[in-house]
């Protein structure tokens, strides 16, 4: 009798885990009624707290940080360093305003266009730029934001009662564009890691625009400090002990794996040897590194299929970090044949084919789900069934 084990991956709780095995062997029994599906939960060998949590800073401490404009300054710029233009986005789902009568009169778009076209660097602005390591980045920055859609459909929402709105955010999109170009060059200036040095950037650019009110109008301000209060570092800062129960798992086993894997592989070792072969193995993510190196540390001759779903064993070995296997060195002949399940919106999975020929065949699928939840979404996709059940001995 042929026997299916499940291993999993990182920072899976045992009641998940039981949930995706009972998937698992429902559907490998809709089709072959005949196999074993066998457990491998080694959840309890993973990362875990040894001390009550003692190196999670207090509750009180990180509460007394919990300002809510400070938080929606945070997540503010934690988006614009994704997108720049980010503010400017939300700018241009302002309802658009009436036209003034004169329609060949000057616009408050026109007014708010010549001035950021003509803008022109006063000496304390420019040292500042130059202490903060843009300087020479500055232009193309601003060159790139006003030739951007999202900078010509904010300008169609302006009108004359929040004019001066507009200016701190153009700000902030030019030298979050600066930062961007400045990692870009590999040139990691003092500006990207010094938010007082930000800040005092953005204020004096602003400045220099207008004279006009400072910071985030109200319109643009309301959902910010609204994200805030609902699932942004406020929330995280007040509920840490939560948080850090919450996702520490995930990270916690993949160090775990990587510096004292020996366990978790001579359980799964010790599951593989008490089943009745031939056996296959289904790993999902670090249960795909896991089986890779323990089936290249030993020779286990019952295993007749090893299959690997959103793994990042390939992308280990590519980058040389793969525990049992250095970059350049082959994969042992024992070595059993290897499946290969990943999906393009799953970015946590690899292929193996260009890493491994003629060694690893890949297989991919579509959850047509978003990442993260792609990661997870294999085993209720029919291509990932028909590409195992096909394989199986």
């Amino acid at each position: 009798m042929t026997t299916v084990i499940f291993v999993h991956g990182t920072g899976i709780r045992e009641r998940e885990y039981n949930e995706t095995f009972e998937i698992i062997e429902q559907k490998i029994h809709a089709q072959r009624p005949d196999i074993k599906v066998s457990p491998c939960f080694w959840g309890g060998l993973g990362a875990k707290f040894n001390d009550n949590r003692a190196s999670v800073p207090l509750e009180d401490a990180t509460l007394a940080l919990s300002q809510r404009e400070e938080d929606a300054d945070i997540i503010l710029w934690g988006q614009l360093y994704r997108d720049p233009l980010y503010e400017l986005r939300l700018l241009s789902l302002k309802p658009k305003p009436i036209e003034s009568g004169n329609l060949f009169g000057e616009q408050p778009r026109d007014i708010l266009e010549s001035r950021v076209a003509s803008l022109t660097l006063a000496s304390q602005l420019q040292a500042k730029l130059q202490e903060a390591g843009i300087a020479e980045v500055f232009e193309q920055a601003r060159e790139d934001v006003v030739h951007s859609e999202p900078y010509d459909q904010a300008l169609l929402t302006v009108c004359e009662s929040d004019l001066s709105e507009y200016y701190a955010p153009i700000a902030r999109a030019i030298i979050a564009q600066a930062m961007f170009i400045s990692e870009q060059q590999e040139k990691f200036s003092p500006i990207l890691t010094d938010a007082q040095l930000r800040d005092k950037v953005v204020e004096l650019l602003t400045l220099a625009l207008t004279e006009a009110e400072l910071g985030l109008g109200e319109w643009l301000l309301k959902p910010l400090v609204g994200l805030a209060q609902h699932g942004g570092t406020y929330y995280v800062k007040g509920n840490r002990l939560e948080v850090t129960d919450k996702y520490s798992p995930v990270p916690g086993d993949i160090l775990l794996y990587q510096t004292r894997g020996e366990k978790i592989r001579a359980f799964i070792q010790q599951q593989i040897e008490q089943a009745e072969p031939p056996v296959v193995l289904i790993a999902h993510s670090l249960g795909g590194i896991a089986c890779v190196d323990l089936l290249v540390q030993q020779q286990l001759s019952q295993v007749e299929l090893l299959v690997t779903v959103g793994s990042q064993a390939p992308f280990l070995y590519e980058i040389n970090a793969l525990y049992s296997l250095e970059y350049g060195q082959l994969l042992p002949e024992p070595f059993p044949e290897w499946l290969n399940i990943y999906d393009l919106r799953d970015f946590l999975s690899y292929v193996g084919n260009r890493i491994f020929p003629e060694r690893v065949q890949d297989v991919v699928v579509d959850s047509k789900q978003p990442f993260p939840r792609s990661h997870g979404a294999y085993w209720t996709n029919a291509k990932t069934w028909e590409a195992i059940i096909s394989r199986l001995p």
